[in-house]
This record gives C-alpha cells, sequence and structure tokens, in this order.
C-alpha cells in the first residue's frame, strides 16, 4: 500500500478521489455503475454504495433514473475556492488583463500538475472566443505552449518514456522529437507550439520563475491565420515584458503559505 510522508493511505479516500477524478475526466459523457466499478476494479456494491454517499453530499449528481452518474456542483465550489485562496492567481490577474488588452489575444495562466498542465486563468480574445473556458482543466504538457515552457525548465531525463498522445498531426509523440524542442526554448527562452495541441492556433509560452523550477508559466495563443512574422515579434516582446512583471511582483513560494 502505498505510503506518504510515512502514514499508510487510506483506502476509502483514495478510492473516493480516484472516483472523482475518473469522473471529472469523462467531462459530459455520464458514467453508469457497472462502468465505474471496473474502472476502479472494486464490487458494485461497494461503488454502489459510494456513489450514493457522494451523490448526498453534492460531490456526484445522478439522473432521475439513479444509473448515470457525473460529477456534482460541490466539485466546483472546491474548485472556485482553491482559485480565490491562491495568491499567485490574484496577483497575475491584473497582468493577464495588461497582455490580453495589449494584444488582443487570448491569454492563459497555468501550472504544472504532474505531466499535465492545469489552466488556473484565461482571459479571451474577442476575435476568437472559446466554445468552453479552459480553466480547470488539463491539458497533457507536451501538447502546448504552456506545457513545454514548463517542461524545459526540468531535465530531459524526468520526461516519460513514450509514446506521447497526440492532438494533432503535429504534436511530438517521441520522447527524441520532445527533447529536441525543449532545447530550442532552453536556446530562446520560451516556447512555441504550432498547431500541436489545437489545430489552427499557435502558442507562445513563458515560464514565470518565482520558483525553481518553474511550477507556472503564461501564454499567448493566436490563429494562425493572424499570424505574420511581425505579429510573431510583438506578441513576443510584450510576453517577455508581462513575465518581467510578474516574476518581480506575484509572491514567490506561494505567498504567505508554502504549499507543497
Amino acid at each position: 500500500m502505498p505510503e506518504t510522508g510515512g502514514v499508510r493511505e487510506v483506502k476509502s479516500a483514495a478510492r473516493t478521489v480516484e472516483l472523482l477524478e475518473v469522473l471529472a475526466a469523462r467531462g459530459d459523457r455520464p458514467a453508469r455503475l457497472q462502468e465505474l466499478a471496473d474502472a476502479l476494479e472494486v464490487p458494485r456494491s461497494s461503488m454502489y454504495a459510494l456513489l450514493q454517499t457522494l451523490v448526498a453530499r453534492g460531490w456526484v449528481r445522478t439522473d432521475v433514473t439513479g444509473s448515470l452518474y457525473g460529477i456534482g456542483i460541490h466539485a466546483l465550489l472546491t474548485g472556485t475556492g482553491y482559485l480565490d485562496s491562491d495568491p499567485r492567481v490574484r496577483a497575475a490577474r491584473p497582468y493577464l488583463d495588461e497582455a490580453s488588452t495589449t494584444l488582443g489575444e487570448t491569454i492563459h495562466l497555468g501550472r504544472l500538475d504532474g505531466y499535465d498542465v492545469a489552466y488556473l486563468a484565461t482571459r479571451e480574445s474577442h476575435e476568437y472566443l472559446r466554445t468552453i473556458s479552459r480553466v480547470g482543466r488539463r491539458l497533457p504538457a507536451h501538447m502546448g505552449a504552456l506545457g513545454k515552457a514548463l517542461l524545459a525548465e526540468r531535465p530531459d531525463g524526468e520526461l516519460p518514456e513514450g509514446p506521447y498522445e497526440a492532438a494533432t498531426p503535429r504534436t511530438h509523440t517521441s520522447r527524441e522529437a520532445l527533447a529536441a524542442d525543449l532545447a530550442r526554448v532552453r536556446g530562446r527562452g520560451y516556447s512555441v507550439d504550432r498547431e500541436e495541441g489545437v489545430p489552427g492556433i499557435v502558442g507562445f509560452g513563458f515560464a514565470l520563475r518565482y520558483d525553481s523550477p518553474a511550477q507556472d508559466a503564461i501564454s499567448c495563443s493566436v490563429p494562425v491565420a493572424r499570424l505574420t512574422p511581425e505579429r510573431e515579434e510583438r506578441i513576443v516582446a510584450v510576453m517577455r515584458e508581462i513575465r518581467t512583471k510578474m516574476e518581480a511582483t506575484v509572491p514567490a513560494g506561494g505567498g504567505a503559505v508554502h504549499w507543497r
């Protein structure tokens, strides 16, 4: 059984977290009882009891027939509490606003979570609006500008072996290809995602080095149709300036409380 800080993992708590993660990952695709029991490899009766407990507390929701399950509203409330309590997110907001106003493009703030990037804040371009906000969502780090900017702050030896999941034909799916790209990121000081995560979108990512290695990054996303060499140069210059301002003012170590 896994241990954390010398304390044995509580099996029921771990199972609850795993269930919520499975439901969250499914998005708008509700799951049936047997699917969840199979996914977590637990008896159907145990899964049913756990689901009913979480439904009663608002962490899981079910349909009128009681046969389909999805993530509940309390997960949203907890996630919002995380964003509201994080001093870095609060301190970053005016700089994200400044970058968005100056460039008129979509600006993201993200944080590395294992081998994924979690989106903490977004300022959407008025020219290109997403139908679904990325805030609170995760993307594999190798697919986008945010993730590559953060991976480049770490030794290549920490990269998974691969092959990696592909979002588009341009996604790096091998360790060797990703490592070569990260070397270029280190050389220029920022990452470039040319339709590797989303078709038709180019991203520019900048690690925020108030941690070592950096945990947070900002990025600017631009439709290919609007990107010229001159526009790219302007975006990089503005985002470099925004990064410098953020590194000078955003609290290092997460603020008064040093979270781990």
